[in-house]
């Protein structure tokens, strides 16, 4: 109900958000104790959406509610280690500010990967030259999303020899990765029409809305596109965003708690 007062449409994402945040601390609340326990496994999620459909403000709106560390990091800038650009640490740096320095608190935070889109492999077949800022930054974030202890500069940036490090333990912390995919919607258009085979198919076949084919999206979409399968299986809930219609920006306009036409109230008021 807290997403319902900042956020218009989007119903499905915000269920699948909603109960993969509740999995993800219902997994922290767990305890260690018990030899026979299950072990809750980490829910990362992968967000597609046109640009402007909300994909921040989902995440930044839980974080809000949840009161835990929280740090949107673009994926654009980060390049392989050792080239020119930040390194895939930087983004628990972000983290590490965002929670004061406390390392065990920032060890439960959620961080928001944007952008994921631009790290794809540039060609569908594995290249000679090093894909610096696309497939090797896609490799480099595979240890970070499982979990795993990496050493963090405080301050962000490059790393030197002389520099003190921190500890970060990233199993606990939750991942959600959003990006435009523009251009997806062609692979899917594709896929949809090969599976239709024979004259009874495609009339059987449920009418398929060409408005929003990013309802279709399965995990095999993203990897046409150009992310590594590896990385796709460390992102198990895959959600999209609805594009926007008149009727819903209209609402946008004035119904959520922080609505522009509020904002502007309050500023004439």
């Amino acid at each position: 109900s807290f997403l319902y007062q900042y956020i218009i449409g989007q119903d499905e994402t915000k269920k699948s958000m909603a109960v993969a945040v509740y999995n993800h601390y219902k997994r922290l609340l767990q305890t260690k104790n018990d030899d026979n326990e299950v072990e809750i496994e980490k829910s990362n999620i992968v967000l597609v959406g046109e640009t402007g459909t909300g994909k921040t403000l989902v995440a930044r709106t839980i974080a809000k509610m949840l009161n835990v560390p929280f740090s949107i990091v673009d994926a654009t800038v980060l390049t392989q280690a050792g080239y020119v650009g930040e390194d895939v640490e930087s983004i628990l740096s972000r983290l590490l500010q965002a929670a004061d320095y406390d390392v065990t608190k920032a060890e439960r935070g959620i961080v928001f990967i944007d952008e994921i889109d631009k790290i794809a492999r540039k060609g569908d077949n594995p290249s000679i030259t090093r894909d610096v800022s696309g497939e090797g930054v896609q490799q480099a974030l595979l240890k970070l999303l499982e979990g795993a202890v990496v050493n963090v500069a405080p301050k962000g940036g490059r790393k030197h020899p002389e520099q003190k490090f921190i500890e970060v333990n990233t199993k606990d912390i939750l991942f959600i990765a959003g990006g435009a995919f523009s251009g997806i919607d062609k692979i899917i258009s594709k896929r949809l029409n090969m599976q239709a085979v024979g004259y009874s198919a495609s009339l059987s076949e449920d009418k398929i809305d060409e408005d929003n084919l990013l309802q279709y999206i399965i995990p095999s979409d993203l990897k046409s596109f150009g992310l590594i399968p590896e990385i796709i299986g460390r992102l198990p809930v895959l959600s999209h965003m609805n594009p926007l219609d008149a009727s819903t920006l209209r609402l946008i306009l004035t119904e959520p708690k922080n609505s522009i036409i509020k904002q502007y109230e309050k500023l004439f008021a």
